[in-house]
């Protein structure tokens, strides 16, 4: 994308090129995503500031600050690339984390982390992404078979926070998890079959989250490398189980009690 030299008016890509960046294919052939919506976009931009390639937005929506390369579209040019069914006026195009995709864990891991086997719904993905952020976890790690993070609908779950922790999406996650298991992290499994002991979650910063698949759970292999699995305790016999994004939320907060 060029930048006109005398104004912050971006020469304009065509509207399908944006409409692109809502598949995996679009993303990493361009190297960018779209995060929709002001509140979001304020909050990539208070993280990942440089992240910010353009913004897109309609002449009735007032861009979220001066600092980026403009892109005015129509209504309907704007309702072609926004994946909600009310779009915000506002899009930013944004560039792909580094390393996302790869099979390596990040020079400096940080503290705790998320670990998401195969939870396969954008919106749970999302979710949780954002919990991670405000619990202050450091990364997350995906398998393969999740739903991408920075696919539409997991970016407007996240509400932003895709980009304030590190994302590894790979099939060589149980390789990841061993690392980690090998640098003192404890790795603990919410478990139906598990124990109701929510001490297990209170490791320092070196706690490795495992949370799986909404409908079969974490798989064998996994759970066979676990230090602790855990269950939360539910009240009465109205509900079997949690939905997993209420049950990350829940033991990420309860990680965080002294």
């Amino acid at each position: 994308m060029l930048v006109l030299p005398d104004d912050r008016t971006a020469v304009p890509n065509p509207i399908k090129w944006y409409k692109s960046l809502a598949t995996r294919k679009g993303r990493l052939k361009a190297g960018a995503f779209l995060v929709e919506g002001e509140r979001a976009i304020k909050q990539i931009a208070g993280s990942s500031p440089d992240a910010i390639i353009e913004i897109v937005c309609t002449q009735e929506a007032a861009p979220p600050g001066d600092e980026y390369p403009l892109r005015f579209v129509t209504e309907r040019q704007m309702d072609m690339v926004s994946a909600t069914q009310t779009p915000q006026g506002t899009i930013a195009v944004v560039r792909l984390p580094l390393n996302i995709y790869a099979d390596r864990l990040p020079d400096d891991v940080g503290g705790n982390i998320l670990l998401l086997e195969d939870v396969q719904d954008p919106g749970n993905v999302g979710t949780l992404i954002r919990t991670a952020a405000a619990f202050d976890f450091s990364g997350v790690i995906l398998t393969d078979n999740c739903a991408d993070p920075l696919s539409p609908k997991c970016v407007q779950s996240a509400a932003g926070t895709v980009l304030s922790l590190w994302l590894r999406r790979t099939p060589c996650y149980r390789d990841l998890a061993e690392e980690l298991r090998s640098r003192g992290y404890c790795l603990v499994a919410a478990d139906l079959g598990g124990a109701e002991d929510t001490s297990v979650l209170r490791c320092g910063d070196k706690l490795l989250l495992a949370l799986g698949n909404e409908g079969v759970g974490l798989s064998k292999a996994l759970l066979r490398m676990t230090d602790h699995r855990l269950r939360l305790a539910t009240m009465g016999q109205k509900a079997e189980s949690l939905n997993v994004a209420a049950c990350g939320a829940i033991c990420m907060y309860l990680s965080r009690q002294s």
